[in-house]
């Protein structure tokens, strides 16, 4: 059994790999993530102009590459031109923005967790990630997480796969059937409450949160019954929740 929310075991998700020490999304981050024993990994995806998904979080390169421009205006050819290291630090030079498939074979033959956020709300881009996840056998531990009330609902429907959305307030296009379908939801820390916890218990859906980064907002989280955890920095989670001390 793959997933395993008891408050005896929160799980513990990297946020795009572990990027408070790495450029996020990209396979040194991912792999660092793997090394550090996290439960997950959480990514997000976008689909280029020739069929590829790729790992990226933003719409625009500018932030994290030395790109420019709409992603998905992109072939791979080019985007894997880019470099995807070098503005989170120089000696980082070199890392590219990789393919969904990448990763996958990096966390095939592990029980790690995945967290795949669609970015590109287009049906075509949620089929092909489905399809990808499937072909790989990680399906299974694999959740769709989004903004967009009608892809977690397309997914759930269409597919029957795992869902995490998010309060409804912060969904672009949120409607009655939106939250029926979440299997979980995540909760940025600063909304996070005993109440919004217990209420989404209530419904049957897990409460997530993001992002916990320092000891004092681990415990926060443990006491207010978040049952995962998304962090951008993992040394503070994994030495309170596992006992872990990880040297750098």
């Amino acid at each position: 059994m793959y997933w395993d929310q008891s408050r005896e075991n929160i799980s513990i998700m990297g946020h795009r790999g572990v990027r408070a020490l790495y450029p996020e999304n990209t396979m040194l981050s991912f792999r660092k993530a793997v090394e550090y024993g996290l439960d997950g990994i959480e990514t997000d995806v976008h689909l280029t102009t020739d069929g590829q998904l790729v790992l990226h979080h933003d719409e625009m390169l500018e932030r994290t590459t030395n790109g420019t421009g709409n992603i998905e205006t992109y072939s791979y050819a080019d985007l894997r031109k880019l470099d995807a290291g070098i503005k989170f630090n120089e000696k980082y030079a070199g890392q590219y923005i990789p393919r969904l498939e990448e990763l996958l074979e990096l966390v095939q033959d592990t029980k790690m967790v995945l967290n795949v956020e669609m970015k590109d709300y287009r049906p075509e881009a949620l089929d092909k990630t489905i399809q990808t996840l499937d072909h790989y056998g990680v399906l299974e531990r694999c959740v769709i997480a989004s903004f967009s009330g009608a892809v977690t609902t397309l997914a759930h429907k269409k597919y029957g796969v795992k869902t995490q959305g998010f309060p409804l307030y912060m969904v672009e296009d949120a409607d009655e059937e939106t939250e029926q379908h979440y299997y979980a939801v995540g909760i940025p820390l600063k909304d996070l409450s005993q109440e919004l916890c217990a209420e989404y218990v209530k419904k049957g859906i897990d409460p997530w949160s993001w992002c916990e980064d320092t000891e004092e907002q681990v415990r926060e989280s443990i006491a207010k019954g978040s049952t995962l955890i998304t962090v951008n920095d993992p040394r503070p989670a994994m030495k309170i929740l596992r006992g872990i001390d990880i040297i750098e």
